[in-house]
């Protein structure tokens, strides 16, 4: 019971540290860290412990198949070179930056094991940057750049993780197995996961009841990863296959019935993962603190922590500055004046958004706590120290500074998601109009009317209306308001019945 409560409590924390990060502009896993880190102060906190093999499932899986269903193949294809500079050049330059100079703080560190925590703190958790960058209006094309990234960076950064904890655990691991095992990983993954996503469409296709729906999609989730694994690949490479290749199949078969409740869902399981990741990890910080004590090693870890925090700072604006320096000589040299020419602040702040998160703090967990032998794995305390420093000090330093960061790099956004939006609603709705233009009924004339007026207001000149609202917008809200009142007052008198108000109140939600 007392574990009950603990969660119940912990989960209502997590969500007054979400809303409080809400109301001052901050991305919510800023606030999650410091709670994280308190926790670990408080005296009668539980010290609960999760198996380092379902770390990386549990944690990542999910929020990897949320980002990877919402992520445009379009944007990816239109912006591959600095998506691939970051994914592979920065993660690299990041590990090796990292595990040099873990070696040097550290002369005893096993170089898998300075590759590890390497591996471990390179990829960026971009969904928070991303989330402040939505409210300040930054340039979509550097929006789509960070959220390409925080897709891939996972896959290329875990699995140099995981061919070092290989070699750490079973030996040298030369290079004459290192690429047959590399090659196998990266394309025998990426075609378990779309050949997944075709083998297993039949089980999602024919679902139209939301709660079994969403029972086969966690599943299935999770099985792909666990099957993935199983026979070797990486789960996060074939999760991300099996998720893009299902998002672009599944069209108009999902009913809008279904497609509300389930993204909310999703959201809302996303945000729980991160909750109790920053949650386990704060649970770790005192008795890690109380060994460190024991062997005197807290001044020289807290000293090797801050350096890598500064190092895995450092390598991302090494790797940005430098490859938006020679892109720009590039530029110039071709002569071409309506090439588009990066700039300074652009690099600035892609730089800047290296916000380390809930990947970080799973790969961490999920080092072993012993090798083959039984002897302890090598400075396994130190790793989650350095990861949860690296954690926190990002989303703190970068995570309250992003915002004015932008404002005051003065980069502004042209909007080309409005446009699109736009032209979208316009031909939408025309084929809608083309649809029941034959129908002479009261109710086709009232439609017509009705949606002559969006195509109208689209392909306006003017666009003075929001990008997000269709005409009578507003207005209709706040009529539907009136008479979602109406309703309740009409069961509050008895004059309807809870049975007959929940249909009407459910009428009314969905005509917003």
């Amino acid at each position: 019971m007392a574990t009950f409560e603990w969660i119940i409590a912990l989960l209502l924390g997590a969500a007054l540290l979400a809303a409080l990060a809400r109301r001052v502009g901050a991305p919510y896993p800023t606030f999650l860290a410091l709670g994280g880190m308190l926790l670990a102060f408080v005296p009668a906190s539980p010290n609960w412990t999760l198996d380092p093999q379902l770390a990386l499932t549990l944690f990542v899986a999910p929020v990897l198949l949320d980002a990877a269903y919402d992520t445009s193949l379009r944007d990816l294809r239109a912006n591959w070179r600095p998506v691939a500079g970051l994914v592979i050049a920065a993660v690299g330059t990041t590990v090796l930056a990292v595990a040099f100079t873990a070696r040097w703080l550290v002369p005893g560190m096993p170089w898998p094991v300075a590759i590890a925590l390497g591996a471990i703190v390179a990829p960026p958790d971009a969904a928070a940057a991303t989330a402040v960058m939505r409210q300040v209006k930054l340039p979509h094309k550097l929006l789509k750049i960070l959220e390409g990234e925080s897709l891939l960076n996972d896959a290329s950064a875990l699995l140099v993780y995981r061919l070092a904890i290989m070699a750490m655990m079973g030996g040298h691991l030369g290079f004459g197995s290192f690429a047959p095992v590399f090659l196998l990983t990266v394309f025998g993954s990426l075609a378990a996961g779309v050949g997944g996503a075709y083998v297993l469409r039949p089980l999602t296709a024919g679902l139209r009841d939301v709660p079994i729906a969403l029972i086969v999609q966690f599943a299935l989730t999770f099985g792909v990863w666990i099957a993935a694994e199983a026979i070797g690949l990486s789960g996060i490479l074939t999760l991300v296959a099996y998720a893009m290749t299902v998002a672009r199949g599944i069209g108009p078969q999902m009913p809008a019935r279904m497609r509300v409740p389930v993204f909310a869902v999703w959201e809302a399981v996303v945000f729980v993962l991160n909750a109790f990741a920053f949650v386990l990890i704060g649970m770790q910080l005192r008795p890690i603190w109380t060994r460190l004590a024991a062997s005197g090693a807290q001044a020289d870890a807290l000293v090797t922590a801050t350096v890598v925090l500064g190092v895995t700072i450092l390598a991302r604006f090494a790797w940005v500055m430098t490859y938006q320096a020679m892109k720009r000589r590039r530029t110039l040299a071709s002569g071409d004046a309506a090439r588009p020419r990066p700039t300074v602040g652009g690099g600035i702040v892609l730089s800047w958004a290296g916000m380390r998160g809930i990947v970080t703090l799973a790969a961490a967990f999920a080092i072993p706590e012993t090798l083959p032998g039984g002897a302890p794995f090598p400075y396994r305390d130190l790793i989650l120290l350095c990861a949860f420093a690296v954690v926190l000090g990002t989303l703190v330093l970068q995570g309250l500074t992003m915002a004015p960061l932008i404002r005051a790099m003065g980069l502004t956004d042209d909007d080309p998601v409005g446009r699109e939006i736009r032209l979208g609603r316009t031909h939408a709705y025309n084929a809608l109009l083309e649809a029941i233009k034959d129908d002479d009924t009261l109710s086709a004339k009232l439609l017509r009317k009705e949606y002559g007026a969006v195509v109208e207001l689209n392909t306006s000149q003017t666009q003075d209306a929001p990008v997000d609202e269709v005409p009578g917008g507003p207005l209709r809200r706040r009529a539907i308001a009136v008479a979602r009142q109406r309703a309740f007052e009409l069961r509050r008198d008895d004059v309807i019945g809870d049975d007959a108000y929940r249909v009407l109140v459910q009428e009314l939600d969905w005509a917003v």
